[in-house]
């Protein structure tokens, strides 16, 4: 999931949201929207190898 911040970088939070906190874990800060796209596919890539 990917959410837009005021200072106009893009952060990639996960889909889930962590029992503990209450909240989503931030799994990144990117200047641009490609690139917070690009690590989320790497994300999901992992998860799965």
């Amino acid at each position: 999931m990917i959410r837009k911040l005021r200072s106009g970088e893009y952060r990639l939070y996960s889909r889930k949201i962590n029992p503990k906190t209450g909240k989503r874990r931030n799994l990144g800060t990117f200047k641009s929207r490609a690139a917070a796209e690009k690590h989320e596919r790497d994300v999901q890539y992992f998860k799965r190898h």
